[in-house]
């Protein structure tokens, strides 16, 4: 063998080790990669999350009350009805970003998170004297802070003893009596789609209570509501609730 050879075959020994190196190498940093990412998803979309809460809270300050969700065959981003009132959806609605004025929409006017789903938010259907008080035009102010009674729950399981549509059961509520005026949240990563656990099913399946806790397998949902105590002062200040 000639001494060219020979050094053409120490090259690619040499490269095939090099190439398993760095194999090895992408092997390891992948998933940690992958980790990261889904960690930067999800603090984008808390910061969305919270950002929508801020504007919501603005829109009470201004309006004297909430909107409505915009419904499922919305193209504009535009609470339902218009104006407030008796909502189209309360409980299983989307983000009205339209009416908030926010962007990060897509092609139909949803609010989307870091995954491409739609945000959703729901807001209390509460009624006294014939009006959904929460989302009609001085019906907060109208009704008075003492009277008023939100009733969305948020609890910590949906496989808690007594758990059903309209209550948490026992030891499992997250939220204090009667409830807040408004929920929002992600379905994450899976889109709640197809294979949704029970307590991801529970989220929308279109009533009052609702479920969120620390990631699991079956559970990705991000939720937060608003405490009624928060959106109440932040009216009295504006001079919106007497």
């Amino acid at each position: 063998m000639s001494l060219m050879n020979q050094q053409n075959g120490f090259t690619l020994v040499e490269m095939a080790v090099v190439l398993m190196i760095v194999g090895l190498l992408l092997g390891g940093l992948l998933p940690t990669l992958s980790s990261q990412v889904e960690q930067q998803r999800t603090n984008e979309t808390r910061k969305q999350l919270d950002e929508i809460q801020q504007a919501l809270i603005g829109f009470a300050i201004v309006y004297g009350r909430l909107p409505c969700p915009a419904p499922p065959v919305a193209v504009s981003g535009v609470e339902s009805p218009a104006g407030g009132g008796i909502c189209t959806n309360p409980d299983d609605g989307f983000v009205p970003a339209a009416t908030l004025g926010l962007s990060g929409v897509d092609s139909s006017g949803f609010v989307v998170d870091s995954w491409g789903n739609r945000i959703r938010y729901a807001v209390t259907a509460w009624t006294s004297a014939g009006i959904d008080v929460f989302t009609t035009a001085g019906g907060m102010s109208t009704v008075g802070i003492s009277n008023l009674s939100p009733n969305l729950l948020v609890c910590s399981s949906s496989t808690a003893s007594g758990f059903n549509g309209s209550s948490c059961g026992t030891n499992n509520a997250l939220t204090s009596s009667p409830g807040v005026p408004v929920v929002i949240f992600s379905t994450g990563k899976n889109g709640a789609q197809g294979s949704a656990g029970l307590d991801e099913q529970a989220n929308t399946n279109s009533d009052r209570v609702f479920v969120s806790h620390t990631p699991t397998p079956d559970f990705d949902d991000l939720v937060i509501w608003l405490s009624p105590n928060i959106l109440y002062n932040r009216m009295v200040t504006a001079g919106k609730l007497p």
